[in-house]
């Protein structure tokens, strides 16, 4: 195995589809929310609205994968991505807390709540290599899942 997607733990059952590319010279595989999700008009204080998508990706220990959103998305839904670009480790594929499943965090700035129907393409995933320092000694090892990285 390189590098890839699969269902994760628990959506087995709910026919997700994986990413595909949509061109031959596209970077980015599209990815499609899970299920009907509500994304609310913001309001100051509020959580980013986690949207699932029921699938977790495979990769090569120097690889991640990038998640950005659709470029259509801000102005035709109001959907901004929370954290700009998602960042998913190798590491974080099969992690005990939620098998590495992948979920897009989006802010709504309409004035109107928006509701992402499943099966709705929400955003494009892009594997990338990466490179560390002369000095890198990182050892330490992922004990959970979604923002787990720091405890």
């Amino acid at each position: 195995m390189t590098r890839g997607f699969e269902v994760a733990k628990g959506f087995e059952d709910k026919n997700i589809n994986l990413p595909i590319r949509k061109t031959k010279y596209s970077a980015g595989y599209d990815i499609e929310a899970a299920e009907d999700v509500v994304v609310p008009s913001f309001k100051k204080g509020d959580a980013p609205t986690l949207v699932p998508t029921g699938i977790k990706a495979y990769m090569e220990d120097d690889e991640v994968l990038y998640l950005y959103n659709r470029s259509s998305n801000p102005k035709k839904k109001g959907l901004v991505l929370a954290n700009s670009v998602g960042v998913i480790d190798k590491d974080y594929y099969g992690n005990p807390d939620n098998d590495g499943h992948i979920m897009f965090a989006f802010f709504n700035i309409k004035d109107e709540d928006i509701t992402i129907k499943k099966g709705d393409a929400i955003g494009q995933g892009v594997f990338a290599k990466y490179l560390i320092t002369d000095d890198d000694n990182a050892e330490g090892e992922r004990l959970g899942g979604f923002g787990s990285t720091n405890k």
